[in-house]
């Protein structure tokens, strides 16, 4: 059997909340939750707010936390929304071209902003951080915590290059900290700083976490592919781990693209919903207000995505190692298949790509579980943009792969319908909504979407415009799709821990099984407690600014190892 690669932790932070303990998974079907439930989820929401929290639920601060998560109008917190400032050309009396300065209104009035007053330049010496890193160390800290296991443990019972780190942005960070200060520094009359030119390398969130969270030695980088990285970097890990390079991969995205510029950017290409396009969809008049939490329309009439911010994170290891160390098992990577889409007509365009590498997870998930488990036990997080374009190009791929594999009524839902479009993050915030359903038993519908359009291909699919309960046990597949601009088109499927477990049970001895669950026992325990001192406030991120510096009189060299001060196991040549 060859190794599996299987998730012992995950953590971050969206427009949904915290990641870890499915915290965020829970906003995105509160209603359908227990009280008891409901009011541990409100509470996590409110820490992370700056809100009190509460023994008992009250309407207002129910009410309160509710409006301030998942997608929504704009906080205004950094910048205002309607008071954008810019510089207006004018030509004075002698004909010299000048500029005012002036204000205008954004067409973009809504997006997927973190939980209204999260803050996590508050939480660590952020020292003028671009958002993004700050979301980062945030969000990986947040996995790390989960895990259970104290990094250190884990880390001397490896080799340094048995390690490795796989995350970073798409867009890069561009706010006034990072590529965005840079490039307005002159016309705004300031000195450009000495961090913002390398804070805003896209791979900067894998360096942080080398740095000032793991004091990493092993791999590191970042594979961009636009709305798809995500799945791109977790390509990388998964070969990593099926070749034994890597016995531990953190794969993940941190993307903060909420700056004027980029809504501009998107804008410009109609890629964004705007609030006029929402009062359209509604029949509302000019002046009337649309409604923003309903802005993002998978499958629906709809007329453009809401651009989001994200931080998401995963511990991939091989199986071997998750039994040695007790660690939990939330499921496992199947496969990712990456196709381009050939020539095009347009960049931004979808093209033929997808259609391969679905058709691709579909073949691979029906070697690994067979027949029944494709055609009765899965479900589908679409990347479900909530363009015109993508409900009809992303329904048809569905609906004939549907067909051509014999799936009756496959199930069909698109998170971007509560937390927006996070770039290089997006597929991570389906694959936590994944877990958060197996844990759960509850797929999240796209309740935005009051009817799906009459242009989306419906057949063999069950488009879930409702919260659909389901049996995590009889429900082992789910597949992540994902697409971005200049045909990058990305697909995985996922085992769930019900099934991850019955296959790693045939694996090993009774003996080690039973070894296996003796330990995970106390990593159990340990990782509900983060999840409880998180919830009330009780933990930081793990941030290790200039601490353990190694230096060349720090290493012990032979033609055959490396001895790395500080690590138990050497590096073998």
């Amino acid at each position: 059997m060859r190794k599996l690669a299987v998730i012992t932790a995950f953590g971050g932070i969206n427009a949904a909340g915290r990641s870890s303990g499915h915290q965020a998974f829970r906003r995105l079907v509160l209603d359908k939750l227990s009280a008891t439930q409901q009011l541990e989820t409100l509470n996590a929401l409110a820490q992370l707010m700056g809100l009190p929290q509460q023994s008992d639920i009250t309407a207002a601060w129910r009410e309160q936390i509710i409006n301030g998560s998942l997608i929504r109008g704009w906080d205004n917190i950094d910048w205002d929304a309607a008071a954008v400032p810019f510089h207006q050309p004018f030509t004075d009396a002698e004909g010299t071209p000048c500029w005012r300065l002036s204000h205008k209104r954004l067409a973009v009035q809504s997006a997927g902003q973190t939980p209204k007053g999260f803050d996590p330049a508050s939480l660590y010496p952020s020292r003028h951080h671009p958002r993004g890193l700050q979301m980062a160390v945030y969000g990986v800290s947040d996995a790390l915590g989960q895990l259970g296991l104290d990094w250190e443990v884990i880390r001397q019972h490896l080799r340094p290059d048995q390690i490795a780190v796989y995350a970073g942005s798409a867009m890069g960070q561009q706010d006034a900290n990072g590529h965005g200060g840079m490039l307005q520094s002159f016309l705004q009359g300031k000195r450009t700083s000495s961090k913002q030119c390398a804070l805003g390398l896209s791979e900067m969130p894998a360096d942080f976490i080398n740095a000032y969270v793991l004091g990493n030695v092993g791999a590191t980088g970042s594979m961009t592919g636009a709305c798809a990285t995500f799945l791109y970097n977790l390509k990388v890990a998964l070969d990593d781990i099926h070749s034994g390079r890597r016995r531990l991969v953190i794969v993940g995205n941190s993307e903060a693209p909420l700056t004027p510029e980029i809504v501009e950017g998107f804008s410009a290409m109609t890629a964004l919903v705007t609030e006029q396009k929402l009062r359209d969809l509604d029949g509302l008049g000019r002046d009337d207000t649309p409604d923003f939490r309903r802005a993002s329309r998978p499958f629906g009439e709809n007329g453009g995505f809401t651009i989001a911010e994200s931080a998401q994170f995963i511990v991939l290891t091989d199986d071997a190692l998750a039994l040695e160390l007790g660690l939990s098992i939330y499921g496992s990577v199947g496969d990712v298949f990456i196709n381009a889409d050939g020539y095009k007509k347009s960049i931004s365009n979808p093209g033929v790509g997808n259609y391969l590498t679905m058709g691709k997870a579909m073949a691979e998930a029906r070697r690994w579980l067979g027949e029944l488990a494709l055609k009765h036990g899965s479900f589908v997080h679409a990347h479900g943009s909530s363009t015109p374009a993508n409900r009809t190009t992303e329904s048809h791929i569905f609906s004939e792969l549907a067909k051509a594999f014999r799936i009756p009524a496959w199930d069909i839902t698109a998170v971007k319908a509560h937390v927006g479009h996070s770039i290089s993050a997006a597929s991570a915030d389906q694959l936590m909504a994944t877990l958060g359903s197996w844990a759960h038993g509850i797929i999240p519908g796209i309740t935005t979407t009051s009817a799906v359009a009459a242009d989306v291909y419906q057949s063999n699919l069950n488009i879930l415009l409702q919260h659909k309960e389901m049996d995590a046990e009889k429900t082992p597949l789910a597949f992540v799709n994902s697409k971005g601009f200049g045909g990058n088109n990305a697909s995985a499927f996922f085992v769930s821990p019900h099934k991850t477990l019955e296959i790693l049970q045939r694996k090993y001895s009774g003996q080690e099984w039973h070894d296996y669950h003796n330990k995970n026992v106390d990593v159990q325990q340990r990782s509900q407690q983060w999840d409880k001192d998180t919830s009330a406030g009780l933990t930081k991120p793990i941030y290790r600014f200039g601490e353990a510096v190694l230096e060349p009189e720090d290493l012990e060299l032979s033609d055959l190892r490396i001895h790395i001060k500080g690590w138990d196991n050497p590096v073998e040549l």
